[in-house]
């Protein structure tokens, strides 16, 4: 397995333009994301035609490349080694500069074009929690597990443990989003997560503001994220204004100090009070207009992934588990998933003339089942078109269903944040119990399936030039003919 990545890795290097071309590599749960001087010399076509590559997805900040869950993380290693070793010697200092100017106009031509401000926020802001996904699966999961054994009265020595193990992370989770704020934004990562840890030190109980005493972790990530986020702009501050002694000891003194005080005296209370409309919003939404918002909430999020802005709903979601100890929004979002494995089973039975979209398909489709839906997306449906868009509404259909069920006192939520599909089923939680919530979410991604298949074989493949809808099939295998074109069909074989 770890000579497939190594070998993958090595297949990649030259396609991207080679170690020289590469300044930065980094993997979230799905993709590995390089930041490259100059994007024209990328190989895309020979790229996207790799064994073992899932898609392709460019923007402002990085160029992405999807190679699914698991892998990721293995290939990224072996790229990183390659990097060094893999850099030709370097080169004169006009190239050089011309390099550099090529690569900057071609990196600002392709931000004005394709990014905006505000796009560019989320994607940063998805960059701080991205790095976070493992371990709040992995505490997710161990809260489900240590819940499931609490309420069976089984290993009842055990429970308290996986209770702590569990819980430990999420409560210091502010100091990781303090830190990876800090690093991201080009701070000093340490002193984010300093600031950032006065939200969940439990001494702030002793402070007053606006009228009341603090709550150790009042604010929750949301507080970390703007404690640090004004910890290193503090920071930059005091760097760009004091000599070298004084800054080693007054920029860390007064980044603490100044972010540190603002933080308590004014962020935890506003953070507090947008992360507690945030609960309320989402508890009234789901029920007062649960199909409603499921419906928009599952139709719209297959396009918010293939922008790669779907990752900045995690502070959103991780403010919902502190809150209620589970994320609505989560199962909401997974029926777009199950809108894209429907459409491609829709696609999978039309074109059962094209050999390779088949064999895509088979080979993406048990990650699809299982969340993942990027090898779906470039692979499958938005290539062709419409099946993108009739995966949408299988999606939305879905969050439809599970809304409904909102509406009645059926809520479903999510212990932890990264996997959706069947992977979801170990994670779920709601107020009628994990049997309602695991019978609730099921249907949703049963109709997800089946709208999404039905709406793909109907509608989903009229003007594609696969095959249209009306088309003639050769029952020898010959191209499709319009039925409407005159001319006489095949004579079938004596």
């Amino acid at each position: 397995m770890h000579t497939d990545a190594r070998a993958l890795a090595a297949a990649l290097l030259p396609l991207v333009g080679g170690a020289a071309n590469v300044s930065s590599a980094a993997h979230c749960v799905t993709r590995l994301r390089l930041a490259l001087a100059d994007r024209s010399r990328v190989d895309e076509a020979a790229l996207r035609a790799l064994p073992g590559v899932l898609g392709v997805v460019e923007d402002g900040e990085s160029y992405q490349i999807v190679l699914g869950p698991g892998v990721v993380g293995r290939v990224t290693a072996e790229f990183e080694r390659l990097l060094p070793s893999a850099a030709p010697a370097p080169p004169s200092v006009t190239t050089a500069a011309q390099l550099a100017a090529r690569g900057a106009q071609l990196k600002e031509r392709h931000k004005r074009r394709n990014a905006t401000p505000g796009r560019a926020a989320l994607r940063r802001v998805a960059d701080v929690f991205v790095p976070l996904i493992p371990a709040l699966i992995g505490c997710g999961i161990l809260a489900g597990v240590a819940g499931l054994l609490a309420n069976l009265g089984w290993l009842p020595a055990l429970t308290p443990a996986l209770s702590a193990l569990a819980s430990a992370f999420m409560a210091l989770i502010a100091v990781f989003v303090g830190h990876n704020t800090a690093r991201e934004f080009g701070g000093t990562p340490v002193l984010g997560g300093a600031v950032a840890a006065v939200v969940v030190y439990p001494g702030v109980a002793k402070v007053t503001a606006f009228g009341s005493a603090l709550t150790p972790g009042q604010g929750g990530v949301l507080g970390a994220l703007a404690a640090a986020l004004l910890g290193t702009y503090v920071e930059k501050w005091c760097r760009a204004r004091f000599p070298g002694t004084l800054d080693v000891l007054l920029t860390p003194t007064l980044t603490v100090l100044v972010s540190g005080l603002v933080t308590l005296y004014v962020l935890m209370y506003a953070a507090g009070q947008v992360a507690s409309a945030t609960g309320t919003a989402a508890t009234w939404l789901l029920g007062h207009t649960g199909a409603l918002a499921g419906l928009l909430l599952g139709g719209l999020f297959l396009p918010l992934v293939m922008l790669g802005l779907h990752q900045a709903l995690i502070p959103l979601h991780t403010t919902l588990i502190e809150q209620q100890g589970h994320t609505v929004l989560l199962p909401l979002l997974a029926m777009a998933g199950a809108g894209q494995v429907g459409a491609a089973a829709a696609v999978y039975v039309r074109l059962r003339h094209d050999t390779s979209m088949r064999t895509t398909i088979r080979s993406a489709l048990p990650a699809g089942l299982l969340g993942v839906g990027e090898p779906l997306i470039y692979g499958v449906s938005l290539p062709l078109g419409r099946p993108f868009l009739t995966a949408c509404a299988g999606g939305a259909a879905g969050g439809a269903f599970v809304g409904a069920f909102a509406m009645r006192g059926a809520e479903v939520g999510a212990t932890a944040i990264g996997p959706s599909g069947w992977a979801l089923f170990p994670l779920l939680a709601g107020d009628a119990g994990p049997a309602v919530a695991a019978a609730v979410y099921g249907g949703g991604l049963l109709t997800g399936y089946a709208v999404g298949f039905l709406a793909t074989y109907c509608f989903g493949l009229s003007g594609t030039a696969r095959v249209p809808v009306g088309a003639v099939c050769d029952p020898e295998g010959h191209e499709p003919r319009p039925a409407d074109r005159p001319g006489p069909r095949p004579a079938p074989p004596r």
